[in-house]
Formats: C-alpha cells, structure tokens, sequence
C-alpha cells in the first residue's frame, strides 16, 4: 500500500487483507479533477489565512495544474495500491520535486470528510448538467418522428388491449412530457447541491467563512467556464459542519431521479419491443440498432431495447443500496459512507449510455403505415366508445348506451359482421337510434379522433423550444 495520509499513532502496519478490503481508489478514481480543484482552492484558503507564503502557494498551484493536465489529456493513471484518490494525489505532489516537503502543509485545516464531500458533489453538479444536455436531445429525437409522422394513427392500449385510436404524436408527446419532468427533477437537484468548504472532520476549522468564499471567487476567476456552467458561486454554503459531512441526500436524490428516469426510458423501450414484434409490426429497427441469433439467421433482435429495460433493475438496487447504508448510521461520518460512490457512479454510466443511444435508434426508426391502417381497418372495436358518445348525443343515459355498444360489439364479433356494413334494420335490434349513415361516418380514424377536443395537444415548435 502507498503511503497514507494517517499512521502517526500506530505501532503496526495495516494488514494487508485489511488494506485491500477498505480501499476505495478503484471507484473514487473518478474524482480525481474535482478532487485537485477542492485542492487548489484550499491551497488560496491556506495563504489567504496566513498559513501559506504567496511563493509556498505558487509553488504549489503549479504542481496542482501539472496534475491538471495529466488529467485533461488523459495520460492520469491512478495508482490502485492507495487507499484513495486522495491519497494518490496527495503522494504524487509529495514526489514533486519542486515542492518538496511543502506539501505536508497542504491537510492543514483539512479532512477527508470534508475533501471527499466537495469532490462528490462537484462531480455531481457536472454529470447532472450532461445528462439535462442528453435528455433535451432525446426530446429533440422523439420530436423529430412526430415531425414526420405528422397524422398518423395507432391503435392505443389499456391492458395491452386495443382501446381507442390516438395520433402516434400524442403518444411520443407523452414520453417528451416524461423527459421534460427527468429534466426538471435532474436541474433542481443540481441546483439544490450546495458545495460547502470548511466542515474539516466534523466540527469546522480554526478558519473564518470569508477566506473560504473569496479563494472560491479567486478560482473563478481563472476557471470562467466551469463559473458560467456550474455557478460554483451561488452553490457555496457556509457548512453546518455536522450535518454537511453527514449528508448524502443528494446521492439518494439523484439516484431516485435517474430511478424514475430509468424507468421512462424502460416504458420507452417496451413500447417499441412490442411494437416491433412480428404479431404487431407497426416499426422495425434499423440494422444497425439490432443483433442477430447464433443459431437462427432469421432473427433481429432489439437488445439494447432489452438491456435499456433490463438496467432498470441496476438503477433500482443503486438507490436501495445506498437507502439500506444510510438507514442507521449515527453522526458524523462513517466508513460505510464510502459505499455511496459505486452505485452512484454506475447509474450515472448506465443512464448516460442510454441516453446517448436511444435518439439515433428513434431516429433511425422505420415506421410501417400499411401495417398500422391494415390493423385499424380491420378492428372496429377501436371505435366503440366513439359510438357510446354517439347515442348519449341522443339522449340515451350513459349506461345504457354501453350495454346497447356493448351487444353490438358482441354481435359483431359473434357473426364477423362489419357495424360500418349493417343496415338501419339490423341496428334497430340493438337501438332505434343506430343509423348507418351516421354510424358510417363515425368509423373513420381521423374523425375519431379528432372528436376528442378536451386533449391538449401541444405544438410541436413550442415545446421544442421548452
């Protein structure tokens, strides 16, 4: 094991078993950029407090930047025998000959507890900012089918049973709504994350709030991008040091977000399984979106549909996980806290995945028309309700203009015989005020469903704006 960041009162070394069960580098690698701009930032709190010289601090900046750049350019590799990211970067200043023993000045007023914290929530307001860029994408896809499919109707579903027809951009519309409200959940708790400097272990430091809000204002200033994308500003709190180093409701939050936003995506991709199936046939996938069988040439097979619906259970079990650890913890911090950073992390990776590849296999998407009218031409039960307001626009009482559909339907099915083809004398056994004529013109898709005036049916260029 590297060396640590702790040891002074111990006799023995860790054991080795005991090392390899509590670190966390293989995971918290991934801190690795916020960790170093926690670092710099704490390196200006240092001078600002009289704890630090201005050339001790220039000194130690530029060491911090040259892992910067490490970092940027990809050429980081964290060393998997520390106990953390951390302490990785913590031993490679130590290494840096330039500051030599200058860096042993760098913990003061410092925990872990309060480091990891700051990290983890940098790390955060990033990712969640991504995936509001992914998730207006996704939008900006469905909306591009509706676009090209402008009046075409499906049938719709209850019970997986045909039901009503509705506009096949009503019902991507919905999956927009959905993403719209991901969208929201996924920028208020971004919003909401307050980064905090000065909790140290648990109880604060010797270090007034001013020092640390003005090193955050000296550090935008050189970082003007991160400012304007993360409002690093008006994120800082003066820490309740107790509650702040205890707190991991924003991972719950998140978790429980890209949960519910999972699962849209999951409903998402149900949809269009089914709809691709032989028995239904309303869509293909392009080839380039499916795979095939090891054994049946024949087969096209919509895995990542599939594994977008199987990953659901991993974005479940990441949010109870992380709920079971945090259940009876005491205050302040405790070890258990470091498992946080797995589940997290994964549903992170799982959700930016599917994000990225669902607008291209939408898009891609290859609708069948022919095949959509064949099944609404030949189900007149689609159009049973219709038929329900119908009589009530007579004066026949609600229920009793069910049971008179009702039979008709029954009788439809019983004889094969088709509504739109009886005549005024075989619907007078079911109503005197069937007539065929207007019963003809009620079975027709278009005039179904634009009989239902009380749907709000947003403009496409509108919401696309949103």
């Amino acid at each position: 094991m590297a060396k640590k960041l702790w040891g002074g009162r111990f006799s023995k070394k860790t054991d080795p078993m005991v090392e390899e069960f509590t670190k966390s580098i293989d995971h918290d690698y991934k801190l690795a950029e916020y960790d170093v701009m926690g670092s710099k930032i704490h390196v200006r709190v240092l001078r600002k407090s009289g704890l630090l010289t201005s050339q001790e601090e220039t000194k130690l900046m530029v060491a911090l930047n040259k892992i910067s750049g490490q970092i940027e350019n990809g050429k980081f590799n964290p060393d998997k025998k520390c106990e953390d990211i951390h302490t990785n970067i913590q031993n490679l200043l130590e290494k840096n000959k330039i500051i030599g023993d200058l860096v042993l000045k760098l913990h003061a007023a410092r925990s872990r507890n309060d480091q990891v914290l700051f990290s983890l929530k940098l790390f955060c307001k990033t990712e969640l900012l991504e995936l509001n860029i992914l998730c207006v994408e996704l939008q900006k896809s469905l909306l591009g089918v509706v676009r090209k499919n402008i009046g075409l109707i499906i049938p719709g579903y209850t019970h997986l049973q045909h039901a009503q027809l509705v506009l096949l951009s009503d019902y991507l519309q919905s999956y927009v709504e959905m993403l719209e409200r991901d969208d929201f959940r996924l920028s208020s708790i971004r919003n909401n994350i307050k980064l905090s400097l000065g909790a140290g272990a648990l109880a604060g430091t010797p270090i007034e709030p001013k020092k640390y809000k003005d090193a955050i204002k000296e550090f935008l200033l050189e970082e003007k991008e991160l400012a304007k994308v993360l409002n690093i500003e008006e994120s800082l709190t003066t820490p309740k040091s107790i509650e702040t180093v205890s707190d991991r409701d924003f991972v719950i939050e998140i978790l429980s977000a890209l949960s519910i936003l999972g699962m849209h995506l999951s409903r998402l991709a149900e949809d269009l399984i089914v709809w691709s199936t032989k028995e239904f046939g309303f869509v293909e996938l392009d080839d380039a979106f499916a795979t095939g069988s090891s054994l049946m040439p024949q087969k096209k097979n919509p895995d990542v549909l599939e594994l977008i619906r199987g990953y659901t259970g991993t974005l479940y079990g990441n949010l109870v996980s992380v709920l079971t650890v945090m259940k009876g913890l005491p205050l302040t911090y405790n070890r258990d806290m470091q498992l946080d950073k797995p589940p997290l992390f994964s549903s992170f990776e799982i959700i930016e995945k599917e994000l990225k590849v669902l607008p291209k296999l939408i898009e891609t998407l290859k609708w069948n028309k022919a095949n959509i009218k064949k099944v609404i031409d030949e189900d007149e039960t689609l159009y049973a309700t219709d038929l329900v307001y119908y009589l009530i626009g007579k004066n026949i009482p609600f229920k009793n203009a069910h049971d008179i559909i009702g039979k008709l339907v029954k009788f439809s099915l019983n004889t094969g015989r088709k509504i739109k083809d009886m005549k005024d004398q075989e619907l007078k056994q079911f109503s005197n005020k069937l007539k065929h004529d207007e019963i003809y013109k009620l079975i027709d898709p278009e005039v179904s469903v634009l009989s239902r005036v009380s749907v709000n049916r947003t403009k496409i260029k509108e919401k696309e704006k949103a």
